[in-house]
C-alpha cells in the first residue's frame, strides 16, 4: 500500500495516497492508532455487546441495539451496497481493513510511527487494560453499524412516547405546551454568507454541531488527499470519508439536524402460538412475526436473554406478547428507513469527496438517507446551496405525533418526500434547527432564538471575514430569559402573593394568599436580575443568579400537584427514559409554560415569587461557570484521574453558544459544540476549526486535550493543507 501520514501542530492526521481505496485504508489505520478505545466502544455499541466490558449500566442500550436490529440492518445495508455500488462497498471494506491493521498495531506494536514532535498511539489505550478488553475484528459492515448506532435516536422517536404520555395525563393541549427541544435532541448552528457580504467576495460557511460532548470527541479533524480529491473535514471515527462538514478546495458544505420525523412507532397486538409469535395486521388477520432469542453478556453479572421479535412494521423495541415489564399490555415496533430500504446513504460519501462544485454536492446528496439534515454549500464560482437531504416517508400526520395502532389501516408508508430547498435572504442563510425548509417534514423544532440571534448578528455588519466568525460562535445572549424576567418584573414590593410561611412549598400556588411585600433580599435580587444584560458568561454572577432562580421555578412547577400525574413515566426501557422525565421537559418548555394563558390553574406568579425568595435566602456564591461545567460522556467515567474538575463554560441552551444544562436538575453541560468550523471559499488555508478536546483519544497524549483552551476561549486553529508545512510521520 502506498500511503503517507503527516501531522500538523495539533496532531491532526493528514493522509496522502495514490487511490481512494488506499486512502480509506490509511484513514482506518490512523483512526485506530488515535482512537482505538473509542472505535471498539462504538463497534460494541453497534453490535449490542457493550455490557460485556462496561457492565450493567450499558445493558439497556444493548437491549435496544439488539431489539432494534442495528447490526443486522447494517449487514443488510452493506450487502445491498455491494450489489448497487461495488466501488463504495470496496472503499468501506478498505477502511475496515485499515482499522484492523491499526488495532493490531496498538495491541502488538513492532515499531513507532511517531516523531518526537507528534507522538501517536502505538500502545493499547489504558482503558483496554482497565476493562480487560482486547481489540476485536471489524467486518466490512461495521462502519455502517457505527453510523446507524450513532444516529438511531437523532430523529427523536421517543418524543412520540412523551406526547402520548403527557396527553393521556394532562390532556391533548399539553402536547403544544410542552413542545420543545427535548433532552435527547441534538442540534447545530450553521450559517452561509454569500460573497456579496464578505471581505473577499467569496462565500463563508461557519457553524458548530451541538451534540453530547464525548471524550474522545465524536468528530475527528482529518485531511484526505489523493489524485482524485483533496478534502479537509470532520469525520465520524469509525466511518470513512467526510460526511457532514468538508472543504475540497473549490466547494465546501456543512449540515445541521433538520429535525425531520422519519421514524414511526406502532402499537402491536402480539400473541404466542405453538409456532412462535403472531402480530395482528391492518387487514384484521394475524401474521407470523420473526422471532429468536439472543444472549447478552454482562461484566460482573449473569448473562441476560433477550427475545427478538419483528413484525411486518419493524422490530419490537419495547414490550412483547406479555406487555411491558410492569405488566402494562403494550408492545412497540419501530419502523425506520434503513431497515425498510437497506440503504444508509453511504453511496453519497465518495461523490462528496470528489465534488468540485455545488452541483456535485447537490447530486451526491440525492443519495443521502440517514440522518435527515439541512445542508448548506458554496463553491469558488459563486454557487450556493441550501437544501434538505435525507429520506422521510410519506404517511398520515398521526404517525408523526404518537405511536399508532398497527392493527388499524391507514398508517402505512406510501412513498418518500421530495427534500425541500431554500434560498438566501439578504445574502445569508441561517440554520439552527428552527422551522425552515424542513418544516413540512417535522413535528417539533428548536426555538427560534439561536437562528434569530445569528441572523441579527450577521445583519449588524456589512462585510464579514473568516476571522470575524468566532464572535458569532461564542455569543451568549439568552433571549429565552424574557418570560421569566417578565414575571419577575410584575412582582412589586406590594404584590399579593403566597404567605412567606408557605413560600418554600412546591404546593404554595394553591395555598391561601395574603398581601405581603417581597423581602428586601428578594427585591434586591429581582432588581439585579432585571438590570442583567442577559448574557450567560462564565464569569457572570448575575447569570448564576438567574440560573438559580430558573431552576427553582422549574422544580416548583414540576412538583405542582397539577402536573403530578405526568411525573411517573411509563415502564419503557431505561434508555428511553430521558425523553419521559418531567423535570427536563418542564425546563426546556419553560417559556411556553410561563407564557400560556392558563396552566392548569397554577398560580405562576406565586411560583416565581416563591422561587425568588428561595434563592434570595441562599444566593449563589460564585459565577455561572462555577456550576455550569463541562460534563463529557466517557464510556469509563473515571478513566483518567487527571481530568479533575472539568472547566466552567459560558453559554446556555438557547444561546448561540449552546452549552446545555438541565435547569431543575443540574447546571452541568453534557451537550455543546462538538466542533466549530469556518470554511473560507476564497482560500481554504484561511479556514479554521477546533474540537472540545484534541486529535488523540489516548489519555496522556500531548494531543488529547490540547485544543480545549482554544475551544473554551472561542478560538480556532488554522486549517493546514500544504503537505510541505506538515511533519511526516510514517510510510505505510
Amino acid at each position: 500500500m502506498s500511503a503517507e501520514t503527516y501531522r500538523d501542530a495539533w496532531g491532526i492526521p493528514h493522509l496522502r495516497a495514490d487511490t481512494p481505496h488506499e486512502l480509506a485504508r490509511a484513514q482506518g489505520r490512523v483512526t485506530a492508532r488515535d482512537r482505538a478505545w473509542q472505535l471498539e466502544v462504538e463497534r460494541h455499541r453497534a453490535q449490542g455487546t457493550s455490557a460485556s466490558f462496561l457492565g450493567p449500566e450499558a445493558l439497556s442500550w444493548d437491549r435496544l441495539a439488539r431489539r432494534a436490529r442495528l447490526a443486522d440492518t447494517a449487514r443488510r445495508c452493506f450487502t445491498a451496497l455491494e450489489q448497487k455500488d461495488p466501488e463504495t462497498a470496496a472503499w468501506v471494506r478498505a477502511y475496515a481493513d485499515g482499522v484492523n491493521e491499526g488495532l493490531t498495531e496498538t495491541t502488538h506494536p513492532t515499531s513507532t510511527h511517531a516523531t518526537s514532535t507528534h507522538p501517536t498511539s502505538t500502545h493499547p489505550a489504558p482503558e483496554f487494560a482497565r476493562t480487560g478488553l482486547a481489540p476485536g475484528h471489524w467486518d466490512p459492515w461495521t462502519p455502517l453499524g457505527v453510523w446507524l448506532a450513532t444516529h438511531i435516536l437523532f430523529a427523536g422517536f421517543p418524543a412520540k412516547l412523551w406526547r402520548e404520555h403527557i396527553a393521556a395525563h394532562l390532556g391533548p393541549e399539553a402536547v403544544a405546551l410542552f413542545a420543545a427541544d427535548g433532552p435527547g435532541t441534538a442540534g447545530s448552528n450553521g450559517w452561509l454568507v454569500s460573497g456579496e457580504r464578505t471581505t473577499t467576495g467569496h462565500a463563508l460557511i461557519a457553524g458548530d454541531p451541538h451534540r453530547f460532548i464525548e471524550d474522545p470527541g465524536v468528530y475527528q479533524q482529518i485531511h484526505l488527499s489523493c489524485p482524485e480529491f483533496d478534502v479537509v473535514g470532520l469525520a465520524v471515527p469509525g466511518v470513512p470519508g467526510v460526511a457532514h462538514f468538508g472543504h475540497t478546495g473549490t466547494v465546501a458544505w456543512a449540515i445541521t439536524n433538520a429535525m425531520a420525523d422519519y421514524q414511526d412507532l406502532y402499537r402491536e397486538r402480539l400473541r404466542r402460538t405453538g409456532a412462535g409469535v403472531e402480530a395482528l395486521g391492518p387487514d384484521g388477520t394475524w401474521h407470523r412475526a420473526a422471532r429468536h432469542t439472543e444472549t447478552i453478556h454482562v461484566a460482573g453479572e449473569d448473562t441476560v436473554e433477550v427475545e427478538i421479535i419483528e413484525t411486518d412494521r419493524g422490530p419490537v423495541i419495547a414490550g412483547g406478547p406479555e406487555g411491558l415489564e410492569d405488566g402494562t399490555p403494550a408492545a412497540l415496533s419501530l419502523r425506520y428507513p434503513p431497515r425498510v430500504t437497506a440503504d444508509l446513504g453511504f453511496g453519497a460519501l465518495l461523490p462528496l469527496l470528489r465534488a468540485r462544485r455545488v452541483a456535485d454536492v447537490d447530486r451526491a446528496l440525492d443519495a443521502w438517507a440517514e440522518p435527515v439534515n439541512v445542508v448548506q454549500a458554496a463553491d469558488t464560482e459563486g454557487g450556493l446551496l441550501h437544501r434538505v437531504a435525507g429520506r422521510v416517508p410519506v404517511r398520515p400526520a398521526a404517525n408523526g405525533l404518537r405511536p399508532v395502532p398497527a392493527w388499524e389501516p391507514g398508517h402505512e408508508w406510501t412513498g418518500w418526500h421530495t427534500p425541500p430547498r431554500a434560498g438566501l435572504t439578504e445574502g445569508v442563510a441561517v440554520m439552527a434547527n428552527q422551522r425552515g425548509p424542513s418544516t413540512p417534514l417535522g413535528v417539533e423544532f428548536a426555538a427560534p432564538h439561536r437562528a434569530d440571534r445569528i441572523t441579527a448578528l450577521l445583519a449588524g455588519r456589512e462585510r464579514w471575514s473568516a476571522s470575524d466568525m468566532p464572535t458569532i460562535h461564542t455569543d451568549t445572549h439568552l433571549a429565552s430569559a424574557t418570560p421569566l424576567l417578565h414575571h419577575l418584573a410584575t412582582l412589586t414590593t406590594e404584590t399579593t402573593a403566597t404567605s412567606p410561611t408557605t413560600a418554600t412549598s412546591a404546593t404554595s400556588a394553591t395555598s391561601p394568599t395574603i398581601a405581603t411585600p417581597l423581602t428586601p433580599k428578594a427585591a434586591a435580587l429581582r432588581d439585579r436580575l432585571l438590570a442583567w444584560d442577559r448574557r450567560m458568561d462564565a464569569d457572570s454572577a448575575d447569570a448564576a443568579a438567574y440560573a438559580a432562580v430558573r431552576s427553582a421555578v422549574v422544580r416548583r412547577l414540576a412538583a405542582h400537584p397539577a402536573l403530578a400525574p405526568a411525573a411517573v413515566a411509563p415502564a419503557y426501557p431505561e434508555v428511553l427514559q430521558p425523553w419521559l422525565a418531567l423535570v427536563p421537559r418542564v425546563a426546556y418548555a419553560l417559556e411556553h409554560l410561563l407564557r400560556a394563558d392558563d396552566l392548569y390553574g397554577i398560580d405562576r406568579a406565586a411560583i416565581v415569587r416563591a422561587a425568588l425568595e428561595e434563592i434570595a435566602g441562599r444566593p449563589p456564591a460564585g459565577t455561572w461557570g462555577d456550576t455550569h461545567r463541562l460534563a463529557p460522556w466517557r464510556a469509563l467515567p473515571d478513566a483518567d484521574p487527571a481530568h479533575g474538575d472539568e472547566p466552567g463554560l459560558s453559554g446556555d441552551h438557547d444561546c448561540v453558544l449552546c452549552t446545555s444544562a438541565v435547569p431543575g436538575l443540574t447546571d452541568r453541560a453534557a451537550r455543546g459544540p462538538a466542533a466549530r468550523y469556518v470554511w473560507d471559499l476564497a482560500d481554504r488555508e484561511n479556514s479554521r476549526w477546533v474540537v472540545p478536546h484534541g486529535a488523540s483519544g489516548v489519555p496522556g497524549s500531548p494531543h488529547h486535550r490540547d485544543q480545549q483552551p482554544m475551544w473554551l476561549d472561542g478560538e480556532l486553529a488554522p486549517v493546514v493543507t500544504d503537505f510541505d508545512r506538515l511533519t511526516k510521520e510514517s510510510d505505510d
